[in-house]
């Protein structure tokens, strides 16, 4: 997939391998190594059986892609990928992750669910909540894995016993959408008409005192505000009748509920408009090919039983980035002098080359590198650069050398000839053979000047 492409359908980027574990899928993975511009991640989680695909179909304006499934059985499994251009944000990816419904009764692994909960809030710049009914109580405490994300994902790869873990959280989490779907109450506190979002804040609001039935109510409610800064409410209709739920992906927009496709609407335009790219710690934007080498770190902690931390994350990322950033790059300045530079050349017109490749490389690189921020990469690449530079010196040199001896073979052959069958051994022959020796040498000079000039360089380099 070409940056900016358009992928035709969705694929799984995060799964369980054969012994049970979570791994990267290497389509996907491709995929996003192709994706060179920066992306908006888009993450829906939230009970299976609720509708979480359908809205990510919307996001991609597609009628179907993501699996909707029409039973009681949860069609998505892992985290599946789409990937589509932005349709606001030009130069960006808009990648979409559907995730696996938690809650599973089938699965029954709690712990997976967790992890596929916490992957979708360290992977995206926006993370949709997906729930059915009304916001209350019982759904806030469905909503229990917000609350063991202090105990499942670090920010800082130190934090001092006296410090609040949590604190940095709000900088670097997404922004939280939740999305009440088939929602049938009035959106009314007293006699007052209230917003969604005033319906979400409302439902946010702490129980004073500090008894232990009221921080189990509070828990939920204190970590959503503490975690995102950003949070928006969105409530959903129920979309059509039963029978036509069924067949959601064939429906057309005539036979859905008009108020449901308005919200469906808001909620598009909300999400394309006010999403930002996906950045790490310290502010970097990430890319596609950045997201994929994430996910990759996030995995791998987590299958080797450790917690994922977010400074360990971008310290791992930069060091996979800049290398292959480096490799590539000096690919770029090699093919580069090898397009322009015509060996053997004048040593002066060479390094003019060089300087004019090796500006163009480090320009490539700072647009491809990531968070180098003491330049350790950029001076190996400078480093690597030069010692490309000469070699490539010696090479011109040598092709000089070579191309010097050829010239003079082919000059005095004549005059070796004459010397042999004894052309000058006759009365005035010397003054034959010294004008003969003049013209060739200058002929030679003319023919080898710039080679001379590499050759002569070389040997005062000496």
């Amino acid at each position: 997939m070409a940056c900016g492409g358009f992928m035709s359908a969705p694929v799984c980027l995060i799964e369980n391998d054969e012994n049970g574990k979570l791994h990267v899928n290497k389509k996907a993975k491709d995929i996003l190594d192709g994706i060179h511009e920066p992306v908006v991640v888009v993450s829906v989680v939230g009970l299976y059986r609720t509708g979480k695909s359908y809205l990510m179909n919307r996001l991609a304006g597609q009628q179907s892609g993501f699996a909707l499934g029409s039973t009681i059985e949860s069609k998505t499994k892992g985290i599946w990928m789409w990937c589509v251009p932005h349709p606001k944000k030009k130069g960006h990816t808009l990648v979409l992750l559907d995730t696996e419904g938690l809650g599973d009764v089938e699965k029954g692994d709690e712990k997976h669910d967790t992890w596929i909960f916490c992957l979708a809030v360290l992977l995206s710049s926006t993370l949709v909540y997906n729930s059915l009914g009304v916001i209350d109580n019982m759904a806030l405490e469905k909503l229990h894995y917000v609350t063991e994300l202090t105990e499942n994902i670090r920010v800082k790869a130190e934090v001092s016993q006296d410090e609040d873990g949590s604190t940095d959280f709000m900088r670097v989490f997404p922004s939280f959408v939740w999305a009440v779907r088939d929602f049938t109450l009035e959106l009314k506190r007293g006699d007052k008409l209230i917003t969604s979002d005033e319906y979400l804040e409302g439902s946010l609001k702490l129980k004073p005192g500090s008894s232990s039935q009221n921080e189990q109510y509070n828990l939920p409610r204190r970590c959503l505000r503490h975690f995102f800064a950003v949070k928006k409410c969105f409530v959903f209709p129920r979309p059509a009748s039963t029978q036509n739920m069924r067949k959601m992906e064939k429906l057309t927009e005539k036979e859905l509920d008009s108020e449901f496709l308005e919200q469906a609407n808001n909620f598009c335009c909300y999400i394309y408009n006010n999403s930002e790219p996906k950045t790490v710690t310290g502010g970097q934007t990430v890319t596609g090919t950045a997201l994929g080498n994430l996910s990759e770190v996030y995995v791998e902690a987590i299958r080797s039983g450790k917690v994922p931390c977010l400074e360990n994350a971008v310290v791992s990322l930069a060091k996979i980035q800049n290398v292959c950033a480096v490799e590539k790059v000096m690919q770029f300045y090699v093919n580069e002098m090898l397009t322009i530079a015509q060996l053997p050349m004048r040593p002066e017109e060479l390094s003019d080359i060089h300087k004019i490749a090796e500006k163009k490389a480090i320009e490539v690189f700072i647009t491809t590198s990531f968070n180098d921020i003491d330049q350790i990469y950029q001076k190996e690449l400078m480093g690597k650069i030069l010692e490309e530079y000469q070699d490539m010196c010696q090479q011109n040199y040598q092709a000089s050398l070579i191309q010097c001896e050829e010239v003079l073979r082919e000059v005095f052959d004549k005059l070796e000839k004459s010397i042999s069958d004894g052309s000058y051994l006759k009365p005035g022959g010397y003054g034959e053979y010294r004008d003969t020796l003049t013209q060739l040498t200058n002929d030679y000079r003319e023919k080898t000047l710039s080679q001379i000039t590499v050759v002569h360089t070389r040997m005062l380099l000496l």
